[in-house]
């Protein structure tokens, strides 16, 4: 069946012109001089589209992305650490699968450091076509600003193992070409449901208008949290380091990641003590004190809240001591 070449992304055919090859069924394989890795995209109508890239490169290749209309209002949900590969390597903290979710007026890309390497799925839709499909109440203000779309936003969602079982299937999907665009739309459109009833729930009164520096600061902070977990967060400190004030720092992290600080540090803390109970190398005991802990008890409780079973079990769990 030939494919219609107004169903492929034209990013997608530049770069196949600028690396001297051609597309096979809306697939680019990157060419050994240039890198490896593939990138795949599909335009399912002019409201959806989705870029699927899963490459390395040897060096960066600049394109003009033609796709984009200034005359519609869309967003973007770019999804990060999703391949298989990713989630198995590196660093477990740093490569936990999320969504980066922003406004037409922020290029995502400025988000995260931009390497030649790209692991990534991007949804791009259009805030009207959404409007059409959903009723938006005064109650829900995240919401009503992602729609209308008139000032630049983001918001980060780590993905729950449901969301990521979905992202599995549009990897893996193997549809016949006859139900292929059908099959990924439903799909794209799911996550995007999904994710947008998790946004719903944020408690944001306010939303505030972001830019790249802002934005580059906030994602500073978060990574000098998370750099060493057994240190807990001192907001004087990280506002100094920032340049913003104290106010501003805890007011743009909560609007991003939907968490204050602390939360969001003992949440990542938790996750780091589960990944260390897994490994079976580590007691209890040395996790907790590994973490910053100095009241056992404490830890216990802190992780019960967050795992819904304390350390013990749980540690037991993973090794497949627990009897049923």
């Amino acid at each position: 069946m030939k494919i219609d070449g107004q169903t492929i992304p034209e990013v997608l055919k530049k770069l196949a012109y600028r690396l001297g090859t051609k597309l096979k069924e809306r697939r680019l394989e990157i060419p050994p001089q240039y890198g490896n890795g593939y990138c795949t995209g599909f335009v399912f109508n002019e409201n959806i589209r989705m870029l699927i890239s899963n490459y390395e490169l040897e060096e960066d290749i600049m394109l003009e992305n033609s796709d984009i209309d200034t005359s519609k209002k869309r967003l973007f949900f770019k999804f990060q650490n999703v391949f298989p590969e990713i989630e198995e390597s590196g660093n477990h903290i740093t490569n936990i699968p999320s969504v980066l979710i922003g406004t037409s007026r922020i290029n995502t890309d400025e988000v995260v450091s931009i390497h030649s390497n790209t692991a990534t799925i991007t949804i791009e839709v259009d805030a009207g076509y959404l409007n059409t499909l959903l009723y938006v109440s005064d109650r829900s203000p995240v919401l009503q600003s992602l729609l209308q779309n008139t000032h630049p936003l983001l918001f980060e969602q780590i993905i729950d193992p449901t969301l990521q079982d979905i992202v599995h299937e549009i990897i893996s999907e193997d549809t016949d070409e006859t139900f292929k665009l059908f099959f990924l739309r439903i799909k794209a459109e799911e996550l995007i449901c999904r994710l947008l009833i998790e946004l719903e729930i944020r408690d944001e009164k306010r939303l505030y208008a972001l830019n790249t520096q802002d934005i580059e600061t906030i994602y500073k902070v978060r990574k000098m949290i998370l750099e060493d977990l057994a240190v807990p967060p001192v907001i004087a400190d990280l506002a100094v380091k920032s340049g913003m004030s104290a106010t501003k720092l805890k007011r743009l992290f909560k609007q991003i990641f939907g968490n204050s600080i602390f939360s969001y540090y003992q949440e990542f803390r938790m996750k780091e003590a589960a990944h260390l109970l897994k490994e079976k190398t580590y007691s209890v005991s040395e996790v907790g004190y590994q973490l910053g802990f100095t009241n056992l008890s404490h830890f216990s409780k802190i992780f019960m809240e967050h795992m819904g079973m304390k350390p013990k079990q749980y540690s037991m769990m993973s090794q497949g001591w627990v009897k049923s």
